[in-house]
């Protein structure tokens, strides 16, 4: 993702039409069913709990680049909802973006690593000013203008805005669980795992969402951008 994004922000095909559709939401039963992240506190206080892993440099600056991009999953939801009212924004981003983002926060704390001065993440623990839409990520910074833009239009773009951000996060925590895995960091492949099985939950929920509302292709209605597939028939579901 990174690499993709420095290269430009290039949206293409119907990434950003704007549409007039109203929303037939799901209940909000069945969007805490398909949403749940299981489990999710007993294993972060496990992994948080295990000894000590060494990490390397690659490793530490993981942890702080995902805490932005957690806190850009949660901002992006919860500001997108205050003018597109789907419940499936404000239940992911209530009942388990902000799970996600205390996760990250823990390993920080765990690893006294900064997360304001990316990559600069061995100076003292801080998270101080990020969140909000403001994060010290120069290309987080502009994918979430980008997404926030996009999701205010109608309620299919705020749908299709949560399959965008689900792929996205699932892209690059595929690459932080190789790493981790690699280094033998037990605590952080678990918490990293456990962000990456809530995401594959999320991005169904979406898609639910927009079949919900007479979408047929649910998140696969969007065109490939920003070097991303978001139509993913693969992913896990429950």
């Amino acid at each position: 993702m990174k690499n993709d994004l420095r290269k430009g922000l290039i949206v293409g095909g119907s990434v950003l039409f704007i549409a007039a559709f109203s929303i037939i939401g799901c209940s909000s039963d069945t969007v805490s069913e398909i949403i749940e992240d299981a489990n999710l506190s007993e294993i972060i206080d496990d992994a948080i709990n295990a000894p000590e892993s060494t990490l390397t440099q690659e490793l530490k600056d993981s942890i702080a680049y995902m805490y932005s991009e957690e806190s850009l999953a949660y901002d992006v939801y919860t500001n997108i909802y205050k003018l597109q009212p789907i419940d499936e924004l404000e239940q992911i981003a209530v009942g388990s973006e902000a799970e996600h983002i205390d996760a990250v926060n823990r390993l920080a704390i765990k690893y006294d690593l900064n997360m304001t001065q990316y990559p600069d993440t061995d100076v003292s623990y801080s998270i101080e000013g990020i969140g909000d839409g403001h994060y010290p990520i120069e290309h987080i910074q502009e994918l979430y203008e980008l997404l926030y833009d996009k999701g205010i239009q109608s309620p299919q773009d705020a749908l299709e805005v949560g399959c965008m951000v689900e792929v996205v996060d699932i892209v690059d925590l595929n690459e932080f669980i190789e790493m981790a895995d690699e280094a033998d960091a037990s605590d952080v492949l678990q918490v990293f795992t456990s962000l990456r099985d809530g995401s594959y939950n999320h991005y169904w929920a979406f898609d639910t969402g927009l079949k919900d509302m007479g979408i047929s292709e649910g998140c696969c209605v969007l065109e490939p951008a920003l070097g991303f597939d978001f139509c993913q028939p693969d992913y896990p579901q429950k």
